[in-house]
């Protein structure tokens, strides 16, 4: 713009409209000014304010309503692709604030809008992808034990169940897939009611200590199986009084100690130990055996992930354990981690409110 009317920067609706309305007014001075001074006549001053005052006063009438007419109606084709809902009538009428630089904000929620959907899109892809490999890896898990069973069953029929040297043997194969596959089964929906949130934590006031010697007495049979000992650490054995749900942790014990015995060393021993972190307690299941190789560290908790899937499926177990136990650590707005070095073995660490 000349000099006259200085650059303006983001304007609003109504600067545009004075400048424009001046640029109109001061035109029509000029070309009322050149028309007397054609006739030769003396301009009349009073007369030439009132009628130019006139003229300002219609032309930014005419364009600020214009300015509105025109920048609701982009803007609503606007709105209409980034919001999901209808406009009201009320924010129909106010949809236009002439004193606002209303393309920068329309720009900002444009770009906003954009991020937003980039980031949905990326989620989705996510999703997806999360979804072909679990729906693969459900499909795998129950395939095997249900041909295992077809299997036995197939063999039995075809006469084995006249064979008194296979007939109890199958039968025993066959009861054990089935046990199998009534633990996936239980632990998904187990994993689906956490993540739909309609497992309801019951929580109250107990000694994680009296908790874990529960469990030791539990898995005393298990462990004694491959001669391992299960201990507290020297150091680190005290009461503590943590506000949980009792039987929600219980199942988290079981679980990793039951992964310590599996995988720990045979004649080697599982740790619990028991730290005071202020408003916090730490309980840590330690073990001696095969470890996890760094490559493995990150998808431990992931469903059905298995570091040696051969060793993992002749061991027993659904592949979801490690996954309940993150997710019932999480409904409890806690953490979970696991540190380990191959050869050396494996210490899972959650963290419980104390009371």
């Amino acid at each position: 713009m000349p000099a006259l009317f200085p650059e303006l920067k983001n304007p609003t609706p109504r600067q545009i409209a004075v400048a424009s309305a001046a640029y109109t007014t001061v035109g029509f001075g000029l070309t009322w000014l050149l028309i007397w001074l054609w006739q030769q006549e003396s301009p009349s001053w009073p007369l030439t304010g009132i009628t130019m005052l006139l003229v300002f006063g219609w032309s930014y009438f005419v364009f600020v309503n214009f300015l509105k007419r025109y920048i609701y109606r982009k803007i609503k084709l606007i709105y209409k692709t980034i919001h999901k809902h209808k406009m009201s009538p009320a924010q129909k009428q106010s949809a236009i604030n002439i004193d606002t630089p209303i393309i920068e904000e329309v720009e900002k929620e444009v770009a906003q809008w954009a991020d937003e959907q980039a980031r949905e899109i990326a989620e989705l892809k996510k999703w997806q992808e999360y979804r072909r490999r679990y729906i693969g890896d459900v499909s795998h898990e129950l395939k095997t034990p249900i041909f295992n069973i077809q299997g036995y069953l197939e063999t039995l029929l075809d006469g084995g169940l006249e064979d008194p040297a296979i007939n109890r043997d199958f039968l025993s194969r066959a009861a054990k897939n089935v046990e199998r596959l009534l633990t996936i089964v239980e632990d998904l929906e187990a994993i689906s009611r956490l993540e739909s949130g309609e497992m309801i934590l019951d929580m109250q006031v107990f000694d994680i200590r009296t908790l874990v010697e529960e469990v030791f007495d539990e898995m005393e049979m298990k462990a004694r199986q491959r001669n391992i000992r299960l201990m507290f650490k020297e150091g680190a054995s005290q009461h503590f009084q943590v506000r949980a749900d009792r039987e929600s942790i219980r199942q988290v014990l079981i679980n990793l100690i039951s992964n310590s015995i599996k995988y720990g060393k045979e004649g080697g021993h599982t740790k619990v130990a028991l730290y005071d972190m202020e408003s916090l307690v730490l309980v840590e299941v330690a073990d001696d055996g095969i470890g996890i190789p760094p490559e493995h560290i990150n998808h431990v908790f992931d469903r059905f992930y298995r570091v040696d899937k051969s060793r993992s499926r002749e061991r027993g177990g659904s592949g979801l354990g490690l996954s309940i136990v993150k997710h019932i650590i999480e409904a409890h707005h806690q953490t979970i981690n696991v540190r380990s070095s191959v050869g050396m073995g494996s210490t899972f660490g959650f963290t419980l409110a104390k009371a």
